[in-house]
């Protein structure tokens, strides 16, 4: 084995691969984990170290590995190799694909079709509890950060929204919660592929369509279109309200995200500071 795979390639590598694999080349695009695309006999594998922040990211990988056994079954995911049972790495095969782009209407109603197979999941024993989040990115914040007090006051006008969405009679399915772009494989085979299960949780659907409005930058034509997709019927007043208290409390755990990586020095290039103090500026104005 080469320096470089010894130093990648899990020492419990025969619990998955009757040839000792070896490193190919480092995968980029992910904020969280590190992947690398490996080989052993002629097929080639994504081997992805989690992070040492897990915790602090209230990652929970017992519910990410619940949640891709499902998908796997599905052939939503990449098909899985191994689960380390220590939630260290993971190893699925490889996607020859590239990320996926949505361009016009066709592409949001096939990214509505997806979500109906993702949601129609069997449930794992995992919820997402927004007020618990917010509270375990708080605990690994340090208070020291210049940000800090105006992050603080933003606290009020997100719990006002917690509340309006958090009803009684709030419909919970199994949610992916990070369906970016980089997240989407388009393979060449023209197939779709899901990855990086690693927020996936019981929770309201209406979150997920936040995550995307959001990421995507869809404008009001753009939702629409996606949100009608998926309700199989027009959008009423209420389902417009609820989709914007969703976007705003993924800002804010988005927000929050970034500081808790800011304070553990996990990202503390320039830009990361300025997103941050962005989108505080932005949710002071929502």
């Amino acid at each position: 084995m080469s320096g470089n795979s010894a130093k990648v390639i899990p020492r419990d590598w025969q619990r998955w691969s009757s040839i000792e694999p070896s490193v190919l080349w480092p995968l980029g695009g992910g904020l969280t984990n590190q992947s690398y695309l490996i080989a052993a006999g002629g097929e080639k594998w994504v081997l992805r170290k989690n992070s040492t922040i897990s915790d602090a990211l209230d990652l929970n990988r017992s519910g990410e590995a619940a949640a891709l056994r499902h998908a796997d079954k599905a052939g939503l995911c990449a098909p899985i190799i191994y689960c380390d049972p220590g939630y260290q790495y993971l190893v699925t095969r490889y996607i020859k694909g590239r990320p996926w782009r949505v361009i016009g209407a066709d592409d949001l109603k096939r990214l509505a079709n997806m979500l109906h197979r993702i949601h129609a999941l069997p449930p794992i024993n995992v919820y997402l509890d927004i007020r618990q989040k917010i509270s375990r990115y708080w605990y690994s914040i340090d208070k020291r950060v210049d940000f800090f007090s105006e992050l603080q006051d933003l606290n009020h006008t997100i719990d006002s929204r917690i509340a309006a969405v958090q009803t009684p009679n709030s419909a919970t399915c199994l949610c992916h919660n990070d369906l970016l772009s980089a997240n989407l494989i388009a393979a060449d085979s023209g197939r779709l592929y899901v990855i990086d299960w690693e927020y996936a949780a019981m929770g309201d659907p209406f979150y997920e369509l936040a995550v995307i409005v959001e990421e995507y930058r869809l404008d009001k034509a753009q939702q629409e279109l996606l949100i009608a997709e998926y309700l199989s019927r027009p959008l009423k007043t209420a389902d417009w309200q609820r989709l914007a208290h969703w976007r705003a409390i993924y800002r804010y755990l988005s927000l929050l995200w970034y500081a808790v990586q800011w304070s553990t020095g996990a990202m503390r290039e320039a830009h990361t500071r300025e997103h941050i103090f962005r989108s505080i500026r932005e949710l002071r104005s929502l």
